[in-house]
């Protein structure tokens, strides 16, 4: 399902004069060999074939690029760990699949750029320059990996755009431990996984835009978790997204054993979950929830259309008290826990007190085998006018969000 696309993207900053470019298998039989033969800002052209590789870039500026989206696939065949793992900046990848890997399919760790040696606990990686800083992900597929189809950790100034992800037991698109992130998720595709996005201490500048999240077991999650640092998570935009189904009992399980929610805040504070369309779920279209000791604080969910789930607008904090900031207003829903809860909870207004509702009970289907969920249809390539001949990550779009409606 195609969406429209409103976003103004920055001058690009980069030229094509000096750009070197390796063909595999021209000039490297192997990417993992064209990779080392790579000086920074090259460009790294990948002719059609299978690749049974576990590719690690260590090169700044590199630009991994399939010439067809679909007939470029790195396999780990359930043997190798990551299909790609980036630990330089500003590299990008384009225009091809990866499937079959024990962990991710493409993974950008600021850890391991920033740390040559052992990581010190002292330092809160994510926030300042030792942090892998630009990274790029477009056209790609994603399926069928052992974590996650795509993911940043400690890593800012990214983009994942009209890309593909599906059959992850963890998430299909991951962004974790960044303050400030400053990542945009732009017309991405996220089916059959455990959880379409998920964003554990995911803070500052993180949109989550014009997406499609469909037949996972959730749909979107900004979270607050101490298995990672930079807890509380905050100030993620999550906006004009196609959230449907995510109650799928053919999708992974969940390792906490949540199912059948759309967007779940899950103990986020300030996000803005603004003209989204969210339907079908047997839990709830859109939540927040305490997760980990953290409470929901501070997020405004406004002018959504949240219809046909079991509840649609659901506040579930156990054991908490008051609305601690949050709000809901001029949503389209019918019914809410707290019942009227954008009186109750309304903004730019006085809080009301009022009971905590019971929290909906949903059976969890059983796990599935990630390894069995079928292989997606061919996604579209990555069109010529779109390819890039300058290298590297480039910079990241700006977002108008009054351009950004509610989608059909």
């Amino acid at each position: 399902m195609g969406l429209a696309v409103l976003v103004v993207v920055t001058a690009c900053g980069s030229s094509d004069e000096g750009v070197r470019t390796l063909r595999v298998p021209g000039d490297a039989p192997t990417i993992g060999r064209a990779v080392a033969e790579a000086g920074p800002g090259t460009i790294i052209e990948i002719a059609p074939g299978v690749y049974h590789e576990a590719v690690i870039v260590e090169v700044p500026g590199v630009t991994l690029r399939g010439l067809d989206r679909n007939e470029v696939v790195l396999d780990g065949r359930h043997q190798l760990a990551n299909g790609i793992a980036v630990k330089a900046d500003d590299v990008a990848v384009e225009n091809l699949t990866v499937r079959n890997y024990n962990q991710n399919g493409i993974v950008f760790n600021g850890i391991a750029a920033a740390s040559g040696g052992p990581v010190d606990p002292a330092v809160d990686y994510g926030t300042g320059d030792d942090v892998l800083s630009g990274y790029r992900v477009s056209w790609v597929t994603a399926h069928n990996n052992g974590l996650y189809g795509v993911y940043a950790f400690a890593a800012r100034d990214g983009v994942m755009e009209y890309s593909y992800a599906s059959g992850h037991p963890d998430s299909g698109f991951y962004v974790g431990q960044c303050q400030p992130c400053n990542v945009v998720l732009l017309s991405v595709i996220a089916e059959r996984n455990a959880i379409g996005y998920y964003g554990t201490n995911a803070s500052g500048g993180v949109w989550v835009v014009q997406s499609v999240f469909r037949n996972n077991r959730l749909g979107i999650a900004p979270n607050s978790q101490d298995m990672e640092r930079l807890a509380p998570q905050a100030e993620a935009i999550i906006a004009g997204n196609l959230v449907v189904d995510n109650d799928d009992p053919g999708a992974p399980r969940i390792p906490d054993g949540y199912f059948g929610g759309g967007i779940a805040v899950g103990g986020g504070t300030r996000n803005t979950i603004v003209r989204n369309r969210v339907t079908g779920h047997d839990r709830a279209g859109i939540e927040l929830l305490d997760l980990n000791g953290y409470l929901p604080e501070g997020n405004r969910i406004e002018g959504n259309v949240v219809i046909d789930n079991a509840v649609d607008l659901l506040y579930a904090v156990n054991g908490g008290s008051g609305a601690v900031g949050n709000c809901f207003v001029g949503n389209e829903f019918t019914r809410s826990l707290p019942a009227d809860i954008e009186m109750l909870m309304a903004c730019d207004a006085p809080e009301r007190p009022f009971a905590m509702p019971t929290t909906p009970q949903v059976v969890e289907p059983p796990a599935v085998d990630f390894r069995t969920i079928a292989a997606p249809e061919p996604q579209t390539s990555m069109p010529v006018g779109q390819w890039r001949t300058w290298a590297g990550a480039g910079p990241v779009p700006t977002v108008d969000l009054a351009t950004v409606e509610v989608p059909t």
